[in-house]
């Protein structure tokens, strides 16, 4: 608790530095500096107001004696007022330092002006009254007026946006570059807001015609932030549009999925559908750029892991849904395979692509001979220099991990002799590394093995 109390004396007058400085946030700096901030004072805000509410009025003055000062300095900044939570938790701070029962004047004055700043926070968003007079002459109270104006107003900016977006060269018609920055730097504090949420998507979707960024990186952040805390729904094109336009926010999002999948207890493979479904990647790797950022993170900790079995059951369950969201968005591929697989052999790829459950059934082992001679030119009778390793074509087939499993299935139902072509599948799939004097004692070994192997594809 002392260190709690340490730390936050350190945050006071680290913020009350700040606060001096941004003023009324007037000028483009303190501008970008105040957003840039928001989620940071917001949480010292909480912090302070967890403090204060064990306190009485006295015992806070007298321990921060400049409080009132800090307080009406975030009070008068419109981006604090504006930003998610902020305003609330600033009137919980405020509502600490009333005396219930003043003892004196000063006391008393003391209420007077705190009641003041609470008056000020609660009719922040109202308008003068000349405003209101013409407001009511049309049939509106300010109060109702209010989200309509601001609903307008966003509409009316996006509409704006969209047309800049489709006037491609025509420079008398598009937006200035400076104000679709501005625009996306007023709206950091306001993302949360549901009325907002059509300009936060314009701006993301709106692509310019200069050779670098407009967009303020605050404003992507925040965005991405946002979609991962839940605090904004956006259709998919936008948030395809985010992550290709600042990279950090799809590994950040990825970060945040792996983190999901470690701290979950057990994670059965319906549990990793939705939290993969959730997270938008799947439906977003339609897009072949995002597929391979997505795939390469994949990669990287398939090869951290040693082949954990854990990431192989994320891949393929990734893949699957992938596989539906590119087959419910498209009746055919808009992109070449190629461009989601490009260390592999398409036609293995347009093979492995098949749902195994949608070959007819007297097919079944002729595809799987088919997909292991394909396999096993590709790993075994590379020619010299060849820059493919066994690696990418053991990668590839994991993600499709239905024909293992129907492998295994088969060999089970084989009276007679097992066939070759599938052991080899299964020798491969198991020990990708392996050189072809083990991997032919591996397939002596694995018909025994098969219940097995049977039974972990069901966990």
């Amino acid at each position: 608790m002392a260190q709690d109390s340490v730390d936050l004396s350190c945050d006071y007058q680290f913020w009350m530095q700040k606060l001096s400085v941004w003023g009324q946030a007037s000028t483009l700096e303190t501008q970008q500096d105040t957003c840039l901030h928001l989620a940071q004072f917001q949480e010292f805000l909480r912090k302070m107001y967890e403090a204060l509410k064990e306190m009485d009025s006295n015992t806070v003055i007298e321990r921060f004696p400049t409080i009132g000062q800090l307080l009406a300095k975030a009070c008068w900044n419109p981006f604090i007022l504006a930003y998610d939570e902020s305003q609330k938790i600033l009137i919980w701070c405020l509502c600490c330092l009333i005396n219930k029962e003043p003892q004196n004047s000063g006391q008393s004055k003391l209420n007077y002006w705190i009641q003041g700043l609470l008056s000020h926070i609660l009719s922040a968003l109202r308008f003068d009254k000349e405003f209101a007079l013409f407001t009511q002459g049309l049939g509106y109270a300010p109060i109702d007026y209010y989200p309509g104006l601001l609903k307008n107003m966003v509409l009316s900016l996006a509409s704006e946006l969209r047309e800049n977006h489709l006037n491609g060269f025509n420079t008398q018609r598009r937006m200035a570059p400076e104000r679709v920055a501005s625009l996306s730097r007023v709206c950091v504090p306001l993302i949360t807001l549901p009325d907002v949420a059509p300009l936060v998507e314009a701006l993301l979707i709106c692509h310019g015609h200069e050779p670098q960024e407009i967009l303020q990186q605050e404003f992507f952040e925040a965005v991405n932030e946002a979609i991962l805390l839940k605090k904004i729904s956006l259709p998919v094109s936008a948030v395809v549009c985010l992550w290709l336009r600042y990279l950090p926010s799809l590994e950040k999002t990825m970060l945040h999925l792996f983190e999901k999948l470690i701290s979950s207890e057990r994670n059965c493979l319906r549990r990793i559908e939705c939290f993969i479904k959730d997270s938008l990647l799947s439906q977003a790797a339609c897009h072949p750029a995002i597929f391979r950022v997505v795939d390469e993170m994949f990669r990287c900790a398939l090869l951290e892991t040693d082949g954990a079995p854990e990431v192989i059951a994320t891949i393929q369950v990734f893949t699957r849904c992938f596989v539906e969201a590119l087959e419910k968005e498209h009746k055919q591929l808009r992109f070449a395979l190629k461009t989601y697989f490009p260390y592999t052999s398409p036609s293995l790829a347009m093979v492995l692509l098949q749902d195994p459950q949608d070959v007819p059934q007297g097919q079944w082992l002729q595809t799987l001979k088919h997909i292991s001679e394909l396999l096993r030119k590709a790993v075994e009778d590379q020619t010299h220099g060849s820059c493919r390793s066994p690696f990418e074509s053991w990668f590839l087939f994991i993600h499709f991990g239905g024909w293992a499993e129907m492998a295994a299935e088969q060999l089970l139902m084989s009276a007679a002799e097992p066939p070759t072509a599938l052991l080899w599948l299964l020798a491969f799939y198991y020990g990708p590394c392996d050189g072809r004097q083990q991997r032919t004692q591996t397939m002596r070994s694995i018909p025994g093995m098969v219940p097995w192997l049977l039974g972990e594809q069901d966990e």
